[in-house]
């Protein structure tokens, strides 16, 4: 059954943003939920349906916000063994590898973390986003390796939704980066927006978009006549936009080894170690880990946090650079 909510608008409440004000009375929706209810014609303000999350309101206003029934799901299990890290009854954590997309669309519809999910336990998945994301809470890039966590039910959904848009994940990544960040530890605090050149790639803005924030340190650089200049870096991730870490690394000048979207035109490479030169270009994927992951449970409200080692393709790079440096 779907359920309304009705709320009045107090004088508090005078000239402010609707999804705002329902995402404070509302606390069990994200806020990117509300949006998109809204967006969805699920609202009335005084009985009249309003489809715009910006709209300002007025103080006695009736708000009346419908929450419909999720919507069934009809997709092709795939048999793909998942690595499973933990599971219990409310969520699931993943270490999905590079190479596969994490659901359904455009060219791909039966073989996705979603359709290996569906085979791995069909009923147990939330149901509340778009019907071709069952227990999809977050993505990562299908050349992009590491932790993803799945909701099985649909509080656990909402619960990390409002978690992943109120900024309190720990998420950190592991990179391989061309050359050497200036300064070598820092924060990046920008726009994110879709580029005006090419529709599939993301870019920096100096006013419009979504505002990314992403804390970076170097580990490690790898420099020396056998190899080209190389830095592992670690990215902590304050917000999550699409192709966050691959663009912002790219404004710093210094975007990843493998990346195939955002690269910088970079000199043939000389008079380094052939092994070296071969896993580098060889690469098929980004060189880019979902290394660490960390909530607050849903349900036990204990933080819980996640760990993943580097793939065996990522760590015999970082090998072959640390023996040439001895």
């Amino acid at each position: 059954m779907s359920k309304v909510i009705n709320f009045l608008v107090n004088s508090e409440e005078n000239n402010q943003r609707i999804d705002i004000i329902l995402n404070n009375k509302e606390k069990s929706l994200s806020r990117n939920r509300i949006k998109n209810l809204i967006i969805n014609e699920k609202l009335k303000i005084n009985g009249v349906i309003v489809n715009n999350p910006s709209k300002k309101v007025n103080p006695g206003d009736k708000l009346s916000l419908k929450i419909p029934d999720p919507k069934v799901t009809s997709l092709k299990p795939y048999n793909f063994k998942l690595k499973i890290i933990y599971e219990d009854e409310d969520l699931l954590i993943i270490d999905k590898p590079s190479g596969i997309i994490m659901h359904p669309g455009a060219g791909n519809y039966d073989k996705t973390i979603v359709n290996a999910l569906m085979h791995y336990d069909k009923d147990s998945l939330s149901n509340i986003g778009d019907e071709l994301r069952p227990g999809i809470v977050h993505r990562i890039d299908k050349n992009t390796s590491g932790l993803v966590v799945i909701a099985k039910n649909n509080e656990t959904h909402e619960n990390l939704s409002k978690q992943f848009s109120d900024h309190t994940i720990t998420r950190k990544y592991q990179l391989l980066i061309w050359g050497k960040l200036r300064p070598s530890s820092g924060r990046i605090e920008t726009f994110i927006t879709r580029s005006s050149k090419n529709r599939q790639l993301m870019e920096v803005s100096s006013s419009k978009g979504k505002k990314a924030i992403t804390n970076y340190k170097t580990l490690e650089i790898f420099e020396n006549q056998k190899t080209p200049t190389l830095s592992l870096v670690e990215c902590k991730l304050e917000t999550g936009r699409t192709h966050q870490i691959r663009v912002h690394m790219n404004y710093k000048g210094n975007s990843l080894v493998g990346d195939d979207k955002y690269k910088k035109k970079y000199k043939k490479l000389k008079n380094i170690d052939l092994n070296i030169q071969n896993s580098i270009t060889k690469l098929n994927r980004q060189f880019l880990h979902a290394k660490t992951l960390g909530f607050i449970h849903p349900r036990t409200n204990k933080e819980m946090i996640f760990s993943s080692l580097l793939p065996q393709d990522l760590n015999n790079i970082l090998k072959m650079l640390r023996n040439t440096e001895e």
